[in-house]
């Protein structure tokens, strides 16, 4: 492999440890390569981890200076580290190769490769499309379905297992694709707004970053969200196959002048899924035999349904509708306490992901809403929680711009600010009666008080879990 006589012998780094890069660190020392790792952590927050790489020989460079003297020949980023860094880029100007580990992967496995990418339901669509390739895999007796990417554990670990057989569905953040150069043989957008505009210069650089997804080589198939304003706009430039979905649109037809021929369609008409081949339609099933409520996941399913419409069979995809209850940290139920029940839905990080949140549910929840600020506009959603909330809870970073969002528009919604969380939570539950709804639900990312969102929705389940019944 190309790849593999490239990194023997060569001089490696990879910049920004995390979890998905252990497993590369290992995979080069075991292919030759002289490996260094540069981290803004220090040695103490490393712990173990920096001494069983120093045990393996890994030169380190940690803390404020961990970019200093950077003269590897291959230099692989994590997906958070910034192309345009000074340092990195006065690297690649002397002749260094920048990569990732995902691109590593992409570039060694044989199995076919199902990206998903988008601004919401990237990981929802990732895991039914993953479910059902391996209901459908499993029916044939031929090849696996993994999972990975974005979403669960690293991938690399297991290419030289993978088969041409098999299939790898990876979620993909624009953080991801931004420097990437092969594409996916199936690719999908969900939906693009305003995103990450902390990172990126702009919308533009973030869609550009998106659009790498499906616009270099490889590439067989991309499906894109008909209903919104920016995906739609990419599918009529795209000149490659496609496949439009939509959770409005009821017949083919209602996609005149957006399908090319060849292309393919997927909606519903009278509360059955359909998918049109180019050629003629197939039904699939009442949209009520899925579990997970909102047109939100409807619509994931209907992307999943794009992704993999010649590759399972529709009693393949029913089997997943019929079971799947939907991923950790969405609209995740917790518990009912004092007659009051509590969802956690961590996972929203942006405010088009808590306004489906609350179109999802039957009636107005109390929100705990705020975080870390990645600098997107507010007025969105400020106008789904004064549509759809009964109270607000901010906390976090974001607490005053969301306030001010909801003071712009008007907003007669109760509004409470609370700069702790746990703080957050408790007011929540104070402000709840008998038959409300607390919802988890913050618009933001976690960076400001948490590591991650996962982090936010397990601390946030069991501050819930310890509540006591009121006598």
């Amino acid at each position: 492999m190309e790849w593999l006589e490239r990194i023997q012998s060569s001089r490696c780094t990879v910049i920004g440890l995390g979890v998905s890069n252990m497993p590369l660190v290992e995979l080069l020392l075991r292919h030759g390569a002289t490996v260094s790792v540069r981290d803004q952590k220090s040695a103490e927050q490393l712990g173990d981890v920096a001494s069983r790489l120093q045990a393996a020989g890994v030169k380190l460079f940690l803390g404020d200076s961990y970019l200093d003297q950077m003269d590897e020949e291959i230099l692989f980023r994590s997906p958070g580290v910034h192309p345009h860094t000074k340092e990195i880029r006065d690297a690649v100007s002397r002749g260094a190769i920048l990569t990732s580990e995902m691109e590593l992967f992409l570039d060694l496995t044989p199995a076919r490769i199902v990206g998903i990418t988008g601004s919401d339901g990237k990981t929802t669509t990732t895991t039914l499309t993953h479910l059902i390739l391996k209901e459908a895999l499993a029916r044939r007796g031929a090849g696996r379905a993994f999972v990975g990417g974005n979403i669960g554990a690293p991938l690399l670990p297991h290419v030289f297992e993978m088969t041409e057989q098999d299939v790898a569905v990876i979620e993909l953040s624009s953080f991801q694709l931004y420097t990437m150069d092969r594409s996916c043989d199936r690719a999908a957008i969900t939906n693009l707004s305003p995103n990450h505009l902390n990172w990126h210069t702009d919308m533009e650089d973030y869609c550009n970053a998106k659009k790498n997804i499906y616009q270099h080589s490889h590439n067989q198939m991309a499906v894109f969200n008909a209903e919104n304003e920016v995906t739609r706009a990419l599918a009529l430039a795209h000149t490659g196959r496609v496949t439009l979905f939509s959770s409005v649109k009821t017949s083919v037809e209602d996609f005149e002048g957006l399908l090319k021929a060849g292309d393919c369609a997927v909606y519903v008409r009278d509360g059955v899924i359909r998918y049109w081949n180019g050629d003629a339609e197939k039904d699939y099933f009442d949209t009520e035999e899925i579990l997970l409520p909102g047109r939100h996941n409807l619509e994931n399913y209907l992307t999943a349904i794009a992704l993999t419409a010649d590759l399972a069979s529709v009693e393949d995809v029913r089997a997943v509708a019929r079971t799947f209850r939907g991923v950790e940290h969405r609209l995740e139920y917790v518990r009912t306490v004092d007659g009051v029940s509590y969802y956690n839905s961590s996972i929203d990080s942006s405010p088009t992901r808590t306004a489906a949140a609350l179109s999802a549910l039957a009636q107005k929840p109390i929100v705990i809403c705020g975080g870390y600020d990645k600098h997107i506009p507010f007025a969105p959603l400020a106008e789904a929680l004064c549509a759809r909330a009964k109270a607000v809870v901010l906390t976090g970073a974001t607490a005053e711009k969301i306030k001010a969002a909801l003071d712009e528009v008007g907003c007669t919604v109760k509004v409470v600010k609370e700069s702790d969380f746990t703080e957050a939570v408790h007011c929540a539950r104070a402000l709840a009666r008998e038959g409300d709804v607390v919802l988890l639900s913050p618009a933001c990312a976690s960076f400001d008080a948490f590591p991650n969102f996962a982090a936010r929705g397990e601390f946030f389940k069991s501050l819930v879990r310890q509540f006591q019944e009121k006598e």
